[in-house]
């Protein structure tokens, strides 16, 4: 019978796939911005978020200023703390606090769809296991693209640096397509960053970020408010 453990490798080697081939453009576009491999590297080892990473990696090639980065990455990685505090509900009694912080670290959009739909309560053996490959292949991505950034073509890699923005589509057409009131805060995000570009370039890059994503929110928000459950 397979170890818990053994079960979250297993669960998590899809995920380590994706993010292999996800977190490659993310290193090409790494080398393409004058990174260099080895910061490359630590930052994919050290900020498991495709999204936040990307925008960090473009404040930093605009020389942004701190506040921008904490900032942007408040705003794009907030979710992960709502998908910590849905998780924390499955845990069971072998979490200490030092196993939670450890597997906070590893909590994306994916380990979090696989690990919530889990019949009962999660280990923490469980939990280390399927955030572990995933943790590798996001890395190991990143090291071949920041290596192969500095090898191939400029034109080559220019193609392949377009793998990573496929992955944004690839997370936001779906949920666009079925509702309306995505499609919407999409296309209000993408508006305003006109906007912020080309209208008000006094704007940095990160605070743009930040002001697309706060303003397209607040108006679906707005436009398109959940309603609570009455409990009866």
């Amino acid at each position: 019978m397979r170890s818990p453990y053994g079960k979250g490798l297993l669960h998590g080697v899809p995920i380590a796939l994706g993010y292999l081939s996800v977190s490659f453009g993310l290193g090409i576009k790494a080398s393409q911005l004058g990174l260099p491999v080895w910061a490359a590297v630590l930052t994919s080892l050290t900020n498991l978020t495709s999204a936040g990473q990307a925008a960090g990696l473009d404040i930093i090639a605009a020389a942004g200023t701190l506040v921008e980065m904490i900032l942007t990455q408040l705003v794009i990685n907030l979710r992960y703390s709502m998908m910590g505090f849905s998780l924390s509900q499955k845990l069971d009694g072998t979490f200490t606090t030092s196993r939670r912080l450890l597997v906070s670290f590893g909590i994306t959009d994916e380990v979090y769809a696989v690990a919530v739909s889990q019949p009962g309560r999660l280990t923490a053996s469980y939990m280390l296991g399927l955030i572990s490959l995933p943790v590798v292949g996001w890395t190991l991505g990143t090291l071949l693209g920041g290596v192969a950034g500095q090898l191939l073509p400029a034109s080559l890699t220019a193609a392949m640096g377009l793998v990573l923005y496929g992955m944004f589509l690839a997370i936001i057409l779906p949920p666009a397509r079925k509702e309306r009131s995505v499609l919407l805060v999409v296309l209000l995000a993408a508006a305003f960053s006109v906007v912020c570009k080309y209208l008000l370039p006094f704007i940095s890059g990160g605070f743009a970020v930040i002001i697309s994503a706060l303003l397209a929110a607040v108006i679906g928000a707005w436009l398109f408010p959940i309603k609570e459950e009455v409990a009866e």
